[in-house]
């Protein structure tokens, strides 16, 4: 079966129905989201399409459940429905808690809590979210009020479209209620033995449920420490200063992963009254020690500019700083320096995406006429290269770290041609709602969020 993001199951939205290739099944109008059918690297991206999907799905051994970003439910296969005590009409087109409520008879009941918990973690994050045996009791069919005590092994799995956001979750489930009845049974009658295989499933749900614990506590940890790496981030960095006759804004956007938040920084630098330096720079590592590493790494570029007053000569040191420093190779920085009288910029970079510049008819160019490797990926006894350029005043500059132009899946030239056409479109705006502008047509603002950082500088020239 076809992948499609990280799932399983690959449906295709079409008008009024979720179209499986050939047969649909129906859904009300308008409840479901849209996901892309892109081509593969190898060809269209349905290599054979006389297999019937949604016969596939149905036949999963599995219960399967589709929803929604609403959690409404799309589609849920038979052996879903079989194990529910639901029909398809009595599932579709409904959010789920509406027909799966919690017991009102039991006031511990936590079941729709934790569930719309472990589903609201895969629309944040976009990643899969395996729950621990869950107490969650169901409606018995046909006998309205009357609940039955039901356990079940869960597991939610994002789907994502091409924008790289999280459109539906299947949902995945086991029923496990034997299982813990007979754990339970065992544990008020020790003297009873449990069958071999009772003894053992037993155990695998106990160890499972340790490990769905442990792995909650490892979550939580993270998210304090993710919590804290953006705080100090975030301390580190400047606001735009007030720079003559030049008006910054500035932008810093954490990756809404864990796994790859806080290396990105920048900073201005006003040289004296007609010489102002820009700087954007992006740290390979994450989390804590990436802020640490950034915040050394900007202070020794800062502390470089000033003393060479050149942009590639300040590389230069900084790469050599960079080897002394653990987790600092393979950064890449770009340092900017504007001469306002002159009326030029001057531009090195170091692995690190080309600066845009904007003239004031619209036209944008790269500055990506030189260009060099990450720091320490080279010899640095090979000097660095820089160019020059003139600029008309009233010319915006850009510069930005690659978690504003990078897609999975995506060539990063497209990204950097989607940058230019916003800020061809965008160019008259003042810098702040220029940023702005240039963030809501690049960076993913719906869950996941952005995959990487994002730090993104404008400047009026």
């Amino acid at each position: 079966m076809e992948e499609c993001g990280r799932s399983a199951v690959c449906p295709r939205a079409v008008t009024g129905a979720i179209g499986w290739r050939g047969r649909t099944a129906a859904v009300p109008r308008g409840r479901h989201p849209g996901v892309s059918d892109r081509e593969g690297p190898d060809g269209p991206p349905h290599p054979h399409p006389g297999i019937d999907f949604e016969s596939v799905f149905q036949a999963l051994p599995t219960p399967v459940l589709l929803l929604d970003r609403d959690l409404v439910m799309l589609e849920a296969n038979r052996a879903y429905q079989k194990i529910s005590g639901r029909s398809r009409a009595e599932l579709l087109g409904r959010l789920v808690f509406d027909v799966f409520p919690d017991n009102p008879a039991d006031p511990q009941a936590t079941g729709t809590q934790a569930l719309r918990a472990s589903l609201e973690r895969v629309l944040a994050t976009g990643e899969r979210d395996t729950m621990a045996v869950q107490k969650y009791d169901v409606e018995a069919p046909g006998r309205p009020g009357v609940f039955e005590e039901r356990y079940w092994s869960p597991i939610n799995i994002p789907v994502v479209g091409g924008d790289g956001r999280v459109v539906l979750i299947i949902h995945r489930v086991q029923e496990v209620t034997a299982l813990v009845r007979a754990r339970l049974a065992f544990s008020a009658t020790p003297g009873v033995p449990l069958s071999r295989e009772d003894a053992m499933a037993a155990d695998l749900l106990t160890r499972s449920q340790e490990l769905q614990e442990v792995n909650q506590q490892l979550r939580e940890a993270h998210a304090r420490a993710h919590d804290i790496a953006i705080t100090l981030q975030r301390a580190m960095l400047p606001s735009a200063p007030s720079v003559h006759r030049a008006y910054a804004a500035v932008r810093y956007r954490p990756a809404a992963s864990f796994l790859h938040v806080c290396g990105d920084w920048y900073d201005l630098i006003d040289l004296d009254e007609n010489r102002l330096a820009i700087t954007v720079g992006d740290v390979v590592g994450h989390g804590l020690e990436a802020a640490s590493i950034m915040g050394q790494l900007r202070s020794a570029l800062s502390a470089a500019i000033h003393a060479t007053q050149q942009p590639d000569a300040a590389l230069q040191t900084l790469a050599r700083s960079a080897r002394t420093m653990p987790g600092a190779l393979a950064t890449t920085a770009v340092q900017t320096l504007v001469d306002r009288a002159a009326h030029t910029i001057t531009y090195s970079r170091a692995g690190h995406p080309p600066p845009l510049l904007a003239h004031p008819d619209g036209h944008v160019a790269v500055l990506d006429a030189v260009g060099d490797p990450p720091l320490g990926a080279s010899d640095e006894a090979i000097p660095r290269s820089q160019a020059t350029v003139r600029y008309t005043p009233g010319s915006v500059l850009v510069l930005y770290t690659d978690g504003l132009i990078e897609r999975r899946d995506e060539d990063i030239d497209t990204g950097l041609g989607r940058l230019a056409t916003s800020l061809r479109d965008h160019h008259a705006r003042d810098p702040e709602d220029l940023a702005d502008a240039l963030l809501a047509d690049l960076s993913p603002t719906d869950p996941p969020g952005p995959d990487d950082d994002i730090a993104l500088v404008v400047v009026r020239l």
